[in-house]
């Protein structure tokens, strides 16, 4: 593995840059369906390639649109060498995917949202927490949730429900 050069006479510094926007180009490329290792892999390439070649840090936004294309055409690269992309479907969904993803996340990729998010996991329950954690970090199923709450299948997918609405509504409150 290449080391990055450090800061040149412009005060760039290539450090920085990969500190800075390293997790929001994964966040990306995993919005677009890359598995997790690919996801690790494309992060890597795309930060060597724009490290390669001449680049000005005009400015974070900027820097974070060019990553991202960059990040994009590697993708599109490696699906097709998987034989994975090969219709104009496949790149238009791609394509529409990416758009989502700007319009979504906006300029700080998406730490805005994250902030919000953490905030407001902090405010459900400790029981609408958990059973959220349960379902989507550790992929539980609902018979499996509600087993360890002592509630029934259905409570399980009510409190979920419940919890995931007043996450939307606080998430959406905090963005306005």
């Amino acid at each position: 593995m290449r080391t990055a050069p450090k800061s040149d006479a412009t005060g760039f510094d290539p450090a920085r840059l990969i500190e800075t926007h390293q997790a929001g180009v994964w966040r990306y490329l995993r919005a677009l369906g890359c598995a997790a290792e690919l996801a690790d892999d494309l992060t890597q390439e795309t930060f060597l390639r724009v490290l390669q070649n001449p680049f000005q840090d005009y400015d974070q936004r900027a820097t974070a649109a060019y990553l991202r294309k960059v990040a994009y055409h590697l993708l599109v690269t490696a699906k097709r060498r998987e034989g994975r992309v090969t219709l104009v479907e496949d790149l238009a969904q791609l394509e529409e995917l990416d758009a989502r993803w700007t319009a979504w996340a906006g300029e700080d990729q998406a730490e805005a949202l994250l902030a919000a998010l953490r905030d407001c996991l902090r405010q459900l329950s400790p029981r609408a927490r958990q059973a959220l954690e349960m379902r989507f970090a550790s992929r539980d199923s609902r018979a499996s949730i509600a087993a360890s709450l002592e509630i029934t299948s259905h409570g399980a997918k009510n409190l979920m429900q419940r919890a995931k609405s007043q996450l939307r509504r606080c998430i959406e409150g905090k963005l306005r």
